[in-house]
């Protein structure tokens, strides 16, 4: 006789590990052998089985404590090696355990800078050509032959940034952010720099630039701002850890794009060695001031095999003996500060894209505007403007290809994007105002809207060439949201288009008829949302129309219901939103009576394995 489970059953993959995002994710400090002395601020060389760290201070403060010791770690343990030839703390080193550099730092008497820089060939310590520009604080990264200095303090904070080629320094472009203590990964040619104070050295920061061999690039900050840290890796694949207290234990891993926290250090620290040329894999941290000094020593290990976490995994995770699914963690889904738009303004549908590359157009900042903005995840540029300045427009697509449609007094005006300029092109049927959109620039969805007759609850789709009129929204209306495609799209909320009802009501289209499903939680309009029609965010929005009571409410549709997550940090209404529930995107808005917002803030959901429990 056949088994049951033979005929219906099916197979899950049993793992003796959790699914993570990527090796780093799995990461883990364990302690290794503790230096002969205590000493923080010196000069990093070297992996995790054979690293240098040279110079420093014993104790804060580190300009009465200094001295010029240097340990050797062989993976267990450290010995003494010869002493730097100047005694001094807080400069940057590089290289490996056997061909180092040692490049500028402070020293008595006061808080003396320096440009001294001395060369390790493994014994001993040779003074080589200084650098141009004295400073301690600077970041360090590159080889023995082919390095790479940035930042510093002079007497004022700097960007300034220097090459060496062996035997010689050589000023080149500055970094965008000035500032000192920050800490760098990389080579001379391809180098990441983060953290640090700033330019007036009243607060540590969480800035982070890319170097390319010729200039630096802003990119996406560090979770947790920080200075006097410590890192290894690749300007593409890196991690910083360390730093200024009480966030001392912090790790974090960069993939390029941006940062994740990963395991924290056991002892929290600032000031610590690292490796410089160790990986993200197997990593150094020695030393720090937690405070007091300390000789701690700890390793950072990450796994040669993992699999990798992916939305819908059904596992059986063999050494907890439970069942896992992977699922979006929404309930601790949050939002936090992206970069601040150039121009503050009211947007409402005037925008398109994702969390990673958007792009703002119309709006009002005063007057109508023309404007337009693109993001690149981390900050927005100005671009080439609208052809007609106009406000509450509608609009879709991606950051390089877009339409922009209708606006005031019933205007019928549509505009498309092509990444560098705007054109004017066939007109939408019916003329509106603060109507939704979805899909893209060769199918695009418009629908609801305030005409000049009042709300409508037309809606037309757009082929790339022309507008057609499809089957109407089943509630007339305006200030509403829309997300999804020209064939699967959601409409959110709204308000008649005197603001004097707002309306929970949501529709869903299947390419050729509206449907109302579940209502929100709370009847809003001038809303914002991001996703799919199974999957998707609405937020912001007023409580009731009228410019005082923005909120930063956010509700999450799993497909059936809407629930509660954690609010914007700024309410506001009359927005952009754009992206999906792992990575949406808000921009501009206006909130508190005539406060016209230009902030932006991200919505980041992470992958979780969820235990299946019987109920």
């Amino acid at each position: 006789m056949a088994n049951y489970s033979d005929i219906k059953g099916f197979t899950v993959q049993t793992l003796s590990t959790d699914t993570i995002a990527n090796q780093a994710a799995g990461g883990a400090w364990a302690s290794g052998g503790a230096l002969p002395a205590a000493k923080y601020v010196g000069y990093s060389a070297g992996s995790q089985t054979a690293n240098l760290f040279a110079g420093g201070g014993t104790g804060p403060p580190a300009n009465g404590n200094q001295v010029g010791t240097t340990y050797k770690y062989d993976g267990s343990s450290w010995t003494a090696g010869n002493n730097l030839n100047e005694i001094r703390f807080d400069g940057a080193g590089f290289g490996t355990q056997t061909a180092a550099i040692a490049a500028t730092g402070a020293k008595n008497p006061g808080s003396g800078r320096t440009t001294a820089v001395e060369s390790w060939d493994g014994t001993n310590w040779t003074e080589v050509a200084e650098v141009n520009s004295q400073r301690y604080g600077p970041l360090g990264t590159g080889t023995q032959t082919a390095g790479l200095i940035a930042a510093g303090y002079d007497g004022s904070y700097r960007a300034y940034t220097e090459t060496w080629n062996g035997s010689a320094w050589t000023e080149v472009n500055d970094l965008n952010s000035a500032g000192a203590d920050r800490t760098g990964a990389g080579t001379s040619t391809a180098a990441i720099g983060v953290g640090g104070t700033n330019s007036a050295g009243t607060a540590v920061t969480a800035v982070a630039e890319q170097w390319n061999g010729s200039s630096w690039t802003e990119v996406g900050d560090l979770n947790t701002a920080r200075s006097q840290s410590a890192g290894a890796g690749t300007y593409t694949n890196a991690i910083v850890f360390g730093g200024t207290i009480p966030n001392g234990a912090k790790t974090e891993f960069w993939n390029g794009t941006s940062w994740t926290e990963v395991a924290d250090l056991s002892t929290a620290r600032i000031g610590l060695g690292g490796s410089p040329a160790g990986t993200t894999t197997a990593g150094l941290a020695a030393g720090g001031n937690t405070p007091p000094g300390t000789t701690a020593t700890e390793e950072w290990s990450a796994p040669a095999d993992f699999v990798q976490i992916h939305e819908g995994q059904l596992y059986f995770n063999s050494t907890t003996n439970t069942f896992k699914e992977t699922i979006f963690d929404i309930a601790g889904a949050s939002w936090a500060s992206g970069g601040n738009m150039n121009t503050a303004r009211r947007l409402y549908e005037g925008g398109a894209g994702t969390q990673a590359a958007a792009i703002v157009f119309s709006g009002y900042d005063g007057s109508p505007t023309a404007k337009t903005e693109q993001y690149n995840g981390s900050s927005w540029t100005e671009v080439n403007d609208l052809n007609t300045a106009r406000n509450a427009t509608a609009g879709a697509g991606t950051s390089t290809a877009a339409f922009c449609a209708g606006g005031p007094g019933g205007s019928n005006l549509n505009e498309t994007w092509n990444g560098s300029s705007w054109t004017e092109v066939n007109e939408i049927n019916t003329g509106r105002a603060l109507a939704g959109s979805a899909g893209t620039l060769p199918a695009g969805l418009i629908f609801g809207g305030e005409a000049s007759t009042g709300d409508v609850a037309v809606t037309e789709s757009w082929n790339g060439s022309s507008w057609t009129e499809v089957a109407d929204l089943n509630q007339a209306r305006a200030s509403i949201s829309g997300t999804g495609t020209s064939t699967a799209a959601l409409v959110i909320t709204g308000s008649s288009g005197p603001g004097s009802t707002l309306y929970a009501n949501v529709e869903q289209w299947n390419g050729s008829s509206w449907t109302e499903i579940a209502d929100v939680n709370s009847a809003r309009g001038g809303a914002a949302s991001a996703g799919t029609t199974t999957s998707a965010i609405v937020f912001g929005g007023a409580f009731p129309m009228d410019p005082v009571t923005s909120k930063g409410l956010t509700e999450f549709w799993n497909g059936t219901s809407w629930t509660e997550v954690n609010d914007l940090a700024t309410a506001r209404q009359f927005f952009k939103g754009c992206g999906t529930v792992a990575a949406g995107l808000a921009s501009g808005g206006q909130s508190g009576g005539a406060s016209l917002q230009n902030a932006t803030e991200e919505f980041t959901t992470s992958l979780s394995n969820k235990t299946i429990t019987a109920s």
